[in-house]
Parts: structure tokens; C-alpha cells; sequence
């Protein structure tokens, strides 16, 4: 990603976190999320330019490594890459992340910055009163913030493609998707689907809190915060 860019988006994030206005926050966060999604547009090549598929294998450990590795996977799939969850063990999940450079790098950046917001919001949040089932609380809330953040970074990814200028990005883009599926059925002919259930009641606080987050933080290795660690 172009350093000017990245300095633009660090920007729009250290507004975010220093106002306690939820309002100036959502700002933020939705131009930020923009740029980062215009971003996935400019750095296409133009029709009929060869790219090959890249990918990565992101390591979530416990605890919540299974919400955390969904969280990754969501995040990857908004911005046009492909992931897979792959195993678990020695105390986490793995994800495996497949797409172009600039796609891989934008999913890079975009999910450390929310699995680092997402722990600071669980550590911050607290059960309703007369809940007792306080894990699946917990749990049903990852599973909220996960999905809304997946719901806004979509929007502001279709918006991209639909104000792009040029004629042949939608051939570009489909162009693409096929690359990277073929890419994934290279290395995993047998893929099988899982929908992740939730008994808790804590999912609508979640979808919250995922409507406030903001998007930032580079690095996907950087360590998440103490309530997703312990």
C-alpha cells in the first residue's frame, strides 16, 4: 500500500481514538474504511494484466480462537481475498488466506486493527443484569461485532467498485475472484461450509460495538489485548 495512503488512514484512526463522541468516531471510521476501499480499486492492473494469487497462514490463539480466526476470515473475505479455516490445535486456529498483494495487505491491516477493537470492547463490556450464562454472553457478542464490521466493509467495498471510473473493473474484479478460487482449489479440492451457532444474548451489543469500530493498525501479528489473551 502506497505510504501516503497509509498515512492518511493512520490519521483518520488517531482522530477516532483520541474523541470520546461516538458520532466523530463513526466519522472517522467510515472515512477510513473508504480510502482503504478506494485504495483496492486504484491498485487493480488493467484488463488482460497477468497476476498471480498470493497467500498467507494466520495463526489465532486461544482464548476465543475460533471467533477470532472468523473474525480474520470475514474481514479477508469483504476485501476480496479467500479464506479458509484450515485446523486447530496446539491451542488456536489457523486461517489460510488466499488473494492478490494488494488485497492480502489491505486484509492484513484491517484485521489486526479489529482483533485488537474487539478485544478492547469485550474487555470493556459487561453482561446485562439477570444473565448468567456470562461465556455464551461473551461469545454471541464476538460473533455480533464480527458480523457488523463485515456488513460495513462490504458496503464501502461495493461502494468503491460502483464510483469507479474506469469500464473494465468489473471484468478486472471477476477476472480476479476466479484467479484466487482457482488458487484455493489447487491446494484444497474438498471444501466443507460451517455456520457458527450462538445461545447467547450478548449479539446485539456486539453488532453495536462493531457499528463504532474503527479500522487501522498495521501488522497482523501484533498482539491482541489481555481479555482475548487470557
Amino acid at each position: 500500500m502506497r505510504e501516503r495512503t497509509l498515512e492518511r488512514v493512520r490519521k483518520l484512526l488517531a482522530k477516532a481514538e483520541r474523541t470520546d463522541n461516538e458520532h466523530e468516531r463513526a466519522t472517522f471510521m467510515e472515512a477510513a474504511s473508504a480510502l482503504m476501499a478506494r485504495h483496492g480499486i486504484d491498485a487493480l492492473p488493467p484488463a488482460g494484466t497477468r497476476q498471480t494469487p498470493g497467500d498467507r497462514v494466520v495463526w489465532l490463539p486461544n482464548p476465543w480462537a475460533r471467533e477470532k480466526a472468523r473474525l480474520v476470515s470475514l474481514v479477508a473475505q469483504a476485501v476480496r481475498c479467500r479464506p479458509l479455516l484450515v485446523g486447530r490445535g496446539e491451542g488456536g486456529q489457523r486461517v489460510h488466506v488466499f488473494g492478490f498483494a494488494a488485497d492480502l495487505e489491505r486484509a492484513d491491516l484491517l484485521a489486526t486493527s479489529l482483533l485488537l477493537q474487539m478485544a478492547s470492547g469485550l474487555s470493556r463490556v459487561r453482561p446485562p443484569e439477570g444473565v448468567t450464562a456470562v461465556r455464551a454472553y461473551r461469545r454471541s457478542w464476538l460473533l455480533g461485532f464480527t458480523d457488523e464490521v463485515y456488513r460495513l466493509l462490504c458496503e464501502a467495498e461495493s461502494r468503491a467498485e460502483a464510483g469507479s471510473s474506469g469500464t473494465g473493473t468489473a471484468v478486472v474484479l471477476a477476472d480476479r475472484r476466479a484467479e484466487v478460487e482457482r488458487a484455493v482449489a489447487a491446494r484444497y479440492p474438498d471444501i466443507r461450509m460451517s455456520v457458527p451457532r450462538t445461545s447467547g444474548t450478548g449479539y446485539r451489543d456486539g453488532v453495536a460495538a462493531g457499528r463504532r469500530a474503527d479500522i487501522g493498525r498495521a501488522g497482523m501479528s501484533t498482539a491482541t489485548a489481555p481479555e482475548l489473551t487470557r
